[in-house]
């Protein structure tokens, strides 16, 4: 468990999600006896966040309060903007619905980083490839996200470099690699970094997740 973080962050699970490749609602989908949804909160509540969700395609409202999409079908960047406008927090922590296995000290860790660096948004990379959640996000940036998706440009990595240009500062990237042999950031599984970022996109990818979840146990 982590120690509790301060007040000025908020956390939200992207559950909003069409899961078409998967064929059925990601957020209910069981994994080691428990649905993502559950996994997703409490990877947040192990790093001293408070959770919400953000988006969602079901009545998860009896496993954290829910903030609604107001802009339905645009993807996962209309619930970025959605939980930034309802928050009054200066940070939000974004974790997508189907990463089961990241350990809550890294999204402590890219936290930290955000405060101690004063950037705009902040996210994980490994092997050189950034990736796009989980991320640290200033609510500064909600204008200029929002005015990417008003734009139609959906795509939430991009929208996170050209809001972070916006702000005059680049997006940050954490190399997870350095993080994991400094020792800043363990898994209590011992899983390698690679594995942190399995996401469930379809059944085969929940059939390597169950084994994957089978030797996270033993």
């Amino acid at each position: 468990m982590q120690k509790p973080l301060q007040n000025d962050a908020t956390a939200f699970v992207l559950a909003g999600g069409q899961s078409t490749r998967m064929g059925r609602d990601k957020a209910l989908l069981p994994l080691g006896g428990r649905p993502l949804i559950s996994h997703a909160l409490s990877t947040l509540r192990a790093a001293g966040l408070s959770a919400t969700i953000a988006g969602a395609n079901c009545d998860l409202s009896g496993f954290a309060p829910v903030i609604d999409d107001s802009q339905p079908g645009l993807g996962p960047l209309a619930g970025v903007c959605a939980a930034l406008a309802a928050t009054a927090a200066r940070f939000a922590v974004f974790l997508s619905i189907d990463s089961p296995f990241l350990p809550p000290s890294l999204l402590a860790y890219l936290l930290h980083r955000a405060r101690i660096a004063g950037g705009a948004i902040a996210v994980p990379s490994i092997a050189g490839f950034a990736q796009t959640f989980p991320a640290v996000i200033d609510r500064r940036a909600q204008p200029a996200l929002q005015a990417e998706l008003r734009a139609g440009r959906k795509g939430c990595f991009s929208a996170f470099q050209a809001a972070a240009a916006s702000l005059g500062q680049p997006l940050s990237r954490v190399s997870v690699e350095l993080l994991a042999q400094s020792r800043h950031v363990v898994h209590d599984s011992g899983l390698h970094p690679f594995c942190w970022f399995f996401n469930l996109n379809s059944p085969a990818d929940f059939e390597r997740a169950e084994a994957l979840w089978s030797r996270r146990i033993a």
